[in-house]
């Protein structure tokens, strides 16, 4: 029998949480700023949201990876390929700058994938549905190990390892769409709007589906042997 304390913070929703109105008028500003100056208000908007971008690179590349591709490689990557791609999203903007430029992170990603592990069409990126947001599905492997932490003594590493291994059965009982709404809000820190973009649902159905997620972790974390989590 074994404890170890889940680290399990709540998002820190410090990203500005506009009305509607204001999100209109800055989604009209980014629009307007593309079509004067695009290579160079794309470049504004990478820095802008470059650590939210490394943190969904970071979180979602392949474990098999680590030490083999540098997230900033993935994200450099994305902005070349978004300066192309700058006119077909300008006439057809349904999203948010962020969400489309996160969308081609995530495309970006799975072509990695597919260029270094070899791996068939099909299965290299694993998404829950086909949506202006499709990225590398997040796994109960990556969740599990983010909601566990790092434990450096060899005492802990073991119970860490213990611990990592229930988790993931655990989380194999969440509906997959539950797992990403869980991660997109919890660790990329996306906005309500953001994820309801990213999914393709409607705001109110985005935040009752993260709520929704976030309860059933709770259950299952409480209800695995020999972890306690707060």
């Amino acid at each position: 029998m074994y404890s170890i304390e889940i680290v399990f913070h709540q998002a820190d929703f410090s990203l500005p949480n506009y009305p509607m109105s204001e999100e209109l008028e800055l989604h009209e500003e980014h629009l307007k700023r593309l079509r004067d100056d695009g290579e160079t208000t794309l470049a504004n908007l990478f820095d802008e949201h470059r650590e939210r971008l490394l943190r969904m690179v970071a979180f979602r590349i392949d474990n098999r990876l680590h030490g083999r591709v540098d997230p900033t490689d993935v994200v450099q990557e994305s902005y070349l390929e978004a300066v192309k791609r700058i006119p077909h999203y300008l006439a057809n903007p349904a999203v948010s700058v962020f969400v489309w430029i996160r969308s081609i992170t995530g495309q970006t990603l799975i072509n990695v994938h597919r260029r270094h592990l070899k791996a068939k069409r099909r299965d290299a990126g694993r998404e829950v549905r086909r949506s202006p947001g499709a990225a590398p599905q997040a796994t109960s492997v990556s969740l599990a190990a983010h909601l566990v932490g790092q434990q450096t003594s060899p005492s802990h590493a073991a119970m860490r390892a213990e611990a990592l291994a229930g988790i993931e059965q655990a989380l194999e009982q969440m509906d997959e769409m539950d797992r990403e709404v869980l991660v997109l809000r919890h660790f990329e820190e996306l906005t309500n709007q953001e994820t309801a973009e990213t999914l393709g649902l409607q705001k109110s159905a985005a935040s009752n589906r993260y709520i929704r997620a976030l309860k059933r972790l709770r259950e299952i974390l409480v209800d695995t042997p020999g972890l306690s989590f707060s």
